[in-house]
């Protein structure tokens, strides 16, 4: 019974480290570019909004 045990848990593994490399893979892959279609996904840029000229109460 060891045997059958530890034959299913070194399976268990196996499929757990194939997952994790596939996912690594897929993470780190670079983005497909489609002609016509919308940019491949990137990191955000964060910028402030530019400062207005009015002046006075922010009600009306």
């Amino acid at each position: 019974m060891v045997g059958v045990a530890a034959r299913e848990l070194l399976l268990v593994i196996a499929v757990a480290a194939v997952g994790l490399l596939l996912a690594t893979a897929v993470t780190f892959a670079p983005w497909p570019v489609a002609p016509g279609g919308s940019a491949p996904s990137g990191l955000v840029e964060l910028n402030r909004p530019a400062p207005t000229d009015r002046t006075g109460s922010a009600a009306g």
